[in-house]
């Protein structure tokens, strides 16, 4: 998976925890890409409250590129694939650090795990996973751990 955005120095473990979340989603990522960047809680609360129209901040935002449940498979939008190399943006993800490094102090384990966390929680709803119903909140969930668990990213 080809990530971009400012996100050093995360970027070789998102790599990895991408490509981890691919194997257990049997999803071929070879050929996709995600944007990720880190913003200031000023920048994560405009956004919100532009796209979302929630007027404070927030851990992380999400905004897709494919309009795809998580039930459907990414060899559906093979349409979507840029021509030119046949890259398949997934959209953007954008975490506020800070947050995450607060987060992470109440939930009592490590800021890389919080913000490794919060990236694949990014992914997921790019990939059309959503946790509004409580059988969808439990397949991500479920996807999560098992993503976070094989990396050995734990609590």
């Amino acid at each position: 998976m080809l990530i971009e955005g400012k996100v050093f120095p995360y970027k070789r473990k998102f790599q990895k925890l991408f490509e981890t979340a691919g194997k257990i989603l049997e999803e071929d990522f070879s050929k996709v890409c995600v944007s990720v960047n880190f913003v200031s809680e000023t920048e994560i609360k405009r956004l919100n409250n532009q796209f979302r129209q929630i007027d404070k901040a927030t851990d992380v935002l999400s905004f897709p590129n494919l309009d795809k449940n998580y039930f459907q498979r990414l060899i559906e939008f093979d349409s979507e694939r840029n021509p030119e190399d046949e890259i398949l943006f997934l959209g953007d993800i954008v975490i506020c650090k800070n947050i995450a490094k607060k987060q992470a102090r109440e939930f009592g384990h490590g800021t890389k795990r919080e913000i490794c966390f919060l990236a694949l929680h990014g992914l997921l709803h790019l990939l059309g996973f959503d946790h509004i119903k409580e059988e969808e909140e439990r397949l991500m969930k479920e996807a999560s751990e098992n993503t976070l668990n094989a990396m050995g990213v734990s609590r």
